[in-house]
């Protein structure tokens, strides 16, 4: 199978990596919104906070299982159906009368998000074959990434401060519509794919593909991922040892063992065993949760330092993320280019030193008398460049082994663990920060950045183990089926520099 020209495969890629900076900037843009949402529906903090988890816990539970489905129904098909649900969901969240209505509809949302997310993920591996063209293609979907918290943030605030709260959700109806048009335009109805390109949703020849499906599965792995979500979203208010806590989590965990009990007999499994006993597929999985336990909770931490103890509002609080996202922009489309010089091992381990480095100077430079220039601008640079490093590499090593029917699966792994390290990493590090500022005698904003100063510092711990476990990650050979091996001319990426 050849790669589609290069004319359709770069409109394909902007039409992907802007989906992603959709679901990115939809996460945030509420975020910002949900005080103006209080005060306008007369939900108090317990109601508010489900219109935030209700969206984490449905995208969380159903990426793989969209992916799957992406595969057997053909995932231009499933990546239309999740923005129609997104903009739907999003409409009726505008129209919402209260807090009951909007969180049943940000929960449809998160179900949309995750069909669009899974899918695609795996058109991107689908129209770019492993190699320097797909490392590219990812270190857009990094820059988007990067982009879109910010721009959710600023976007959130602007929108709420001008027009109200409703706003935010008809923007996303407005630029759901939008992508599904040029999706329709860019992606080809039969196979999936860009025209002109490789074989893509439609194919049903792979090894997993013939039977049926595993219902079975579907039911204890949905299910099971849905509950741990609610159990860790709902953790920091009930308490980690709350009878809700853990009768949700334990249930959730008996769900995922019967899981992997059924997938071990299925004739068709969602999750081949096969595929999870791949060299690296784990391992990557595990790294890429790593990297999002400290991300997603740093982002959230700066936004709130800034507002609460440096007193900027919330629009100098997304602000304040800017210069972070633009060194992503500019370092993420290089990532493809430091992969090729050193190797992905030696990569993926820079990008988590990095992580680890400027996460431990971000968490000393905290003060509560500082200013945003003296505590957060320097190390939130070096955090830009570490975050497209490490996402992108840990995402070229999950993908690395996928063969094309089994590219919802991977994306749909990689995309769950991205998902449950950035719910366990801020449910884990606002728990210490609230721990810690609760045992400091001192002013509410010394007491509180001390509480930001030690989950920072948890943060910059978990990426020291993930640096130190990235030096056992190599890059698997593609599965029967994927795409051709490169060209002997090509580099190993396996080993620095040319060979």
């Amino acid at each position: 199978m050849t790669a589609p020209p290069p004319g359709p495969r770069r409109g394909a890629l902007a039409l992907l990596a802007a989906t992603q900076l959709l679901l990115i900037t939809d996460t945030a843009i509420v975020n910002v919104a949900l005080p103006s949402i209080g005060a306008d529906l007369g939900s108090g903090p317990t109601g508010l906070s489900w219109v935030a988890n209700a969206y984490l816990i449905t995208f969380g539970g159903l990426l793989l299982l969209g992916g799957r489905v992406a595969d057997l129904l053909g995932h231009r098909r499933v990546l239309l159906a999740g923005l129609a649900l997104l903009a739907v969901a999003s409409a009726t969240g505008g129209l919402a009368p209260g807090a009951a209505a909007l969180v049943a509809a940000r929960a449809a949302q998160g179900a949309g998000a995750a069909l669009a997310a899974a899918s695609a993920f795996a058109l991107l591996l689908l129209l770019f074959p492993d190699g320097p063209a797909r490392h590219r293609a990812l270190g857009a979907f990094a820059a988007m990434g990067g982009l879109g918290g910010v721009l959710g943030t600023v976007c959130g605030g602007v929108l709420t401060d001008l027009l109200g709260w409703r706003t935010t959700f008809w923007l996303n109806v407005v630029l759901a519509a939008g992508l599904g048009a040029l999706a329709l335009r860019v992606l080809d109805g039969r196979t999936g794919s860009a025209p002109g390109g490789r074989t893509g949703g439609a194919d049903r020849s792979g090894p997993h593909h013939r039977g049926g499906f595993d219902l079975a599965g579907a039911f204890t792995g949905t299910a099971g991922l849905g509950l741990v979500a609610y159990a860790l979203v709902g953790a920091a208010g009930a308490g980690w040892l709350s009878a809700r806590t853990l009768t949700t989590g334990g249930a959730g965990l008996a769900l995922l063992l019967a899981f992997a009990a059924v997938e071990t007999r299925a004739a068709t499994p969602l999750v081949p065993p096969a595929v999870l006993g791949r060299p690296g597929l784990g391992l990557a999985n595990i790294l890429a949760a790593l990297a999002q336990m400290t991300l997603f909770p740093m982002f959230f931490l700066v936004s709130l330092h800034l507002q609460s103890v440096l007193g900027y509002g919330p629009l100098g609080g997304g602000l304040g993320l800017l210069p972070l996202s633009l060194v992503v922009v500019a370092v993420a489309p290089q990532t493809g280019r430091i992969i090729f010089r050193l190797g992905l091992p030696r990569t993926t381990t820079l990008g988590f030193v990095l992580l680890c480095a400027g996460t431990l100077w971000l968490a000393l430079a905290l003060r509560a008398d500082g200013t945003f220039a003296s505590t957060v601008l320097a190390p939130s640079l070096l955090l830009g460049a570490a975050l497209p490093l490490a996402v992108v590499t840990t995402n070229v090593a999950a993908t690395a082994e996928a063969a094309p029917e089994e590219t919802g699966l991977t994306s749909g792994l990689v995309n769950t663990s991205q998902q449950f390290g950035s719910v366990l990493g801020l449910a884990v590090l606002v728990a210490v920060a609230a721990g810690r500022t609760g045992a400091v005698d001192a002013s509410r904003a010394v007491a509180e950045t001390a509480g930001h100063r030690a989950a920072l510092l948890t943060g910059a711990a978990l990426a020291a183990l993930a640096a130190l476990l990235s030096v056992r990650l190599h890059r698997g050979e593609p599965a029967a089926g994927a795409a051709p091996a490169p060209d002997p001319r090509t580099p190993d990426l396996r080993t620095p520099g040319p060979r």
